[in-house]
C-alpha cells in the first residue's frame, strides 16, 4: 500500500472491500447504522446482538484488511441486529495497532470501511491504564477528549492528499466526542443501575501512546500533568478518521490497571541498601501492568459494557 494515508486509492480499496462484504450479507444486515470496535478482552460485546440473523466474517478472508496479531483480538467482523428496533450493526472484534508495524493507513482502514458500509455512529472501546487516582480497576470511562502527541508531531492518519468528498482538509476535533451520545451513556448507566462495587462510570481524557511498551513512571506523571486520565495504545487514530468521515463518536475505556505515578526508589536510598534482591524485585513489581491482567479485567467487565452498549444503541434508534 502507498504511503499517502488519505489518498484516493485508500478510499477506493475501502469501497471495493465494502462491496465484497455486502454481496454476501442478507438484506437486513447490508446497511449497518452503528460500528462497534471491541477492545482487548471485550470481544464478548458480540453477545449483545441477536442470535439471528448473524454473519461472521474473519479478517483473514477480507481483501485489503489488516490482520491483528494481538492475544485477545479474535479478528472478525460480526454483522447483526441490536435492540427492540432491530438496529443493524457491525462489530469489529479485534483491531490493528500501530505497534504491530502497521501504517496509520492500515490501523484506520477498518474505520474507513465502516464509513463505506454506511455506518453513522462509531462506538469505540478499549482497555486502558488509569492515570486518574480516582479510577479503580473495573471502572468504565466515557471519553470526552484525547491527547494525541504522536499526531501532533506527524504520525497522523490524515497525512497526505485529502479527498474533499470524504472530509475537509482541516477537520476540527473540539467536538470529537459527541455530547448527545455521552448524555445517553450516563442515562443508560443509571437506568441499568450498573454503579456498584464492580465499577463506576466516569468521564475523562485518553492519551494515545504508540506502544508496545507500557509507560514508565515518569511518562505516566507527564501525561497526568498534561491532563490525561487514561493511557492506551489505540482508539485515537480511529476517532480522527471517524470524525473526518463525518461519523458521530462514542468511546469507552475499561480501566484494567492503575498506572504507577510515584517515582521509584533511588539506588542510593538508605531503604534500598538494606533490601534483599527479592525485596527489590517485589517493590518494583508493584502496579506493573501485564497483558494477561488486561484480558482478565476485560472479561470481568464485558457484561456491564455489553449491557451499556446494547441500551444506548437500542434507545438511539427506538423511534
Amino acid at each position: 500500500m502507498d504511503d499517502d494515508l488519505t489518498s484516493p486509492s485508500t478510499y477506493k480499496r475501502a469501497s471495493e472491500t465494502a462491496e465484497n462484504i455486502l454481496k454476501d450479507l442478507p438484506e437486513q444486515l447490508r446497511a449497518p447504522k452503528v460500528g462497534i470496535v471491541c477492545g482487548s478482552g471485550l470481544g464478548g460485546l458480540a453477545e449483545a446482538i441477536e442470535d439471528e440473523p448473524k454473519v461472521e466474517v474473519p479478517y483473514k478472508g477480507i481483501p485489503n484488511f489488516p490482520q491483528s496479531t494481538v492475544q485477545g483480538h479474535a479478528g472478525k467482523l460480526v454483522f447483526g441486529l441490536i435492540g427492540p428496533a432491530k438496529t443493524p450493526v457491525v462489530l469489529l472484534v479485534g483491531r490493528a495497532h500501530f505497534y504491530e508495524g502497521h501504517s496509520m493507513e492500515l490501523v484506520t482502514f477498518a474505520t474507513r470501511l465502516c464509513r463505506m458500509l454506511g455506518v453513522e455512529v462509531m462506538i469505540v472501546t478499549n482497555a486502558a491504564g488509569g492515570l486518574n487516582p480516582e479510577y479503580n480497576v473495573g471502572d468504565i470511562v466515557c471519553l470526552n477528549d484525547h491527547l494525541y502527541l504522536a499526531g501532533m508531531v506527524g504520525v497522523n492518519p490524515l497525512r497526505g492528499p485529502n479527498d474533499e468528498s470524504i472530509g475537509v482538509r482541516f477537520p476540527p476535533l473540539s467536538d470529537a466526542y459527541d455530547l448527545e451520545l455521552r448524555r445517553r451513556a450516563h442515562i443508560a448507566w443509571r437506568k441499568l443501575e450498573l454503579d456498584s462495587s464492580r465499577g463506576k462510570l466516569h468521564e475523562g481524557v485518553y492519551a494515545f501512546a504508540s506502544g508496545p511498551t507500557y509507560e514508565t513512571r515518569a511518562e505516566c506523571r507527564m501525561l497526568r500533568g498534561f491532563g490525561a486520565d487514561l493511557v492506551g495504545m489505540s482508539t485515537v487514530p480511529e476517532i480522527v478518521v471517524a470524525r473526518h468521515s463525518g461519523m458521530r463518536v462514542l468511546a469507552f475505556s475499561l480501566v484494567t490497571n492503575r498506572a504507577v505515578l510515584e517515582p521509584g526508589l533511588r539506588g542510593d536510598d538508605p531503604l534500598v541498601q538494606g533490601m534483599s534482591a527479592g525485596g527489590l524485585a517485589e517493590f518494583l513489581s508493584k502496579g506493573k501492568a501485564n497483558h494477561e491482567e488486561v484480558l482478565e479485567e476485560g472479561r470481568k467487565a464485558a457484561r456491564d459494557m455489553q449491557g451499556l452498549v446494547k441500551e444506548i444503541v437500542g434507545d438511539l434508534y427506538a423511534n
